[in-house]
């Protein structure tokens, strides 16, 4: 395929308002640039005040007129979801994207505010949360998104309900970000099928950024020559930049319909421009999402578009 999709192609967004979760860096910087060059209000939902402030200042730099917003949001905690909905909701009456993109990645064993395995807690259930927060701005906002970021990484999960969070032990932190990004997929397509069966206009999508050079990996590099490693990776993997346009296509391509899956088109989905791609059988076992949705309302307490 020679079709070479950038972010020069993102439609005017002037009126739109955007979410984007881990905006202050990496990929969620890029895309928070790009969708506010392209006229959105862009509100960057972060953990760390300072990161996001610095972001802003950097974005706002390259692009005065950008219209930007910080508010705080740590998916690690679900009273900081309902905090981050309610003061969204008493700022804005229409959210057009919801860019679930913020995650960790094969960190140690550790656990969420909630007692949740963290990557799992992180990554699935507090988008899982947020996005059940805002659906009914969500629903009410004509041709609105929910796009959710996945990885390659998912081939490799299993979503063990016997095991979900590594209750009777096991963990590694590789198989546990493989689940999560398992479970980011499988909530996708749910929540697609979900929205088509009420009819409503919103459209669930996921992507995934090939493997770029950002700072998720950054908790590996701790030795003397991660300087030598951090520049190696800059070479051999593709920038932040090109890591966002999957996402990006998803969150605006008017072409886009739900339930796609976006990622880079080079060799192996490594690198390259995006283009709709596909995941594995797992992602589509449409017995283990809807499983999957019982079991995270009933973790979180955050029940919508139920049966």
């Amino acid at each position: 395929m020679t079709e070479k999709w950038t972010a020069e192609d993102i439609p005017d967004l002037s009126g739109k308002v955007v979410i984007v979760t881990g905006a202050n860096s990496g990929i969620g910087l890029e895309a928070s640039r790009e969708l506010a060059r392209k006229g959105a209000e862009v509100v960057m939902a972060c953990r760390t005040q300072d990161k996001a402030e610095a972001a802003v200042q950097q974005i706002q730099e390259d692009i005065p007129q950008a219209k930007l917003e910080y508010i705080h949001l740590d998916l690690a905690d679900l009273t900081s979801v309902n905090k981050f909905a309610a003061d969204f909701k008493s700022r804005y009456e229409q959210l057009d994207v919801l860019l679930n993109n913020a995650g960790i990645m094969m960190v140690p064993y550790k656990k969420t505010a909630d007692g949740f395995e963290s990557q799992f807690g992180t990554n699935h259930l507090g988008h899982f949360a947020l996005t059940g927060s805002l659906i009914d701005l969500i629903l009410k906002t004509p041709g609105a998104r929910v796009v959710n970021i996945s990885s390659n990484a998912h081939y490799g999960g299993e979503i063990d309900f016997d095991n979900l969070q590594y209750e009777d032990g096991g963990y590694n932190p590789s198989a546990a970000y493989s689940r999560s990004k398992l479970a980011n997929l499988l909530f996708t397509y749910e929540l697609q099928r979900r929205f088509e069966g009420r009819g409503a206009e919103a459209l669930a999508l996921a992507a995934h950024p090939g493997i770029a050079a950002t700072g998720l990996a950054d908790h590996f590099l701790t030795g003397k020559l991660s300087w030598l490693i951090q520049g190696i990776m800059k070479v051999l993997f593709q920038s932040a930049k090109m890591g966002s346009l999957p996402g990006l296509r998803a969150a605006t391509d008017p072409q886009a319909e739900g339930g796609s899956y976006y990622g880079p088109g080079g060799k192996g989905e490594r690198s390259g421009y995006p283009v709709v791609v596909t995941s594995n059988q797992a992602s589509h076992n449409q017995q283990d999402a809807a499983r999957l949705w019982k079991v995270s309302e009933d973790l979180t307490g955050v029940s919508f578009l139920s049966d």
